[in-house]
């Protein structure tokens, strides 16, 4: 068992999977693996290479609280989040970010998105930043997608699953503030 925080994680992905070895694994995985994948890359830190423009990157107290989890790597399938009580003490309360909309589907309308430090405009899979935090928003109402940034109030929700199937920090009963 193997416990590490968010930085570690990235570094320590990015040197055991390289550029070939991420290519050849999607061409060669089911579709519902190539989700479960997806969802892992976006909430692990995956260290890929993305450039951007530092003034976009949102920052604030509340992202700092989400972004001090660590993980668990229990093994290759497994890996469970490891909340500290700055998190825990919000769990289950009103919880406010302000960020980026990154769309699970498609659609101008959205319901159920990634919530991200940058902008989806920003190549994640091309620089030398990596992949921004992120967590899962679930609003009660739909809204428009758009580049811009927006602020969202929910309750905070903790996973305690396996994070490769579900993401682990969720804002739930959400609306658009």
């Amino acid at each position: 068992m193997i416990l590490m925080n968010l930085h570690e994680l990235r570094a320590h992905l990015k040197n055991s999977i390289s550029s070939f070895e991420h290519h050849y694994l999607l061409k060669t995985t089911p579709i519902y693996m190539k989700k479960l994948i997806l969802i892992f890359l976006l909430f692990s830190g995956f260290a890929v290479k993305a450039q951007h423009d530092p003034n976009d990157q949102i920052m604030s107290a509340n992202w700092d609280v989400i972004g001090s989890v660590d993980f668990k790597i229990v093994k290759d399938t497994e890996m469970y989040a490891v909340y500290n009580n700055d998190i825990k003490k919000y769990a289950n309360k009103p919880f406010e970010l302000e960020g980026y909309m990154v769309p699970i589907k498609d659609g101008m309308k959205q319901t159920k998105f990634m919530l991200s430090t940058l902008p989806i405009n920003q190549c994640f899979f091309c620089g030398k930043n990596g992949v921004p935090i992120m967590i899962l928003v679930e609003l009660a109402e739909p809204i428009k997608f758009t580049y811009q940034t927006i602020v969202i109030k929910g309750l905070l929700k903790l996973n305690t699953g396996n994070a490769m199937d579900n993401p682990p920090i969720a804002l739930i009963n959400a609306k658009s503030i």
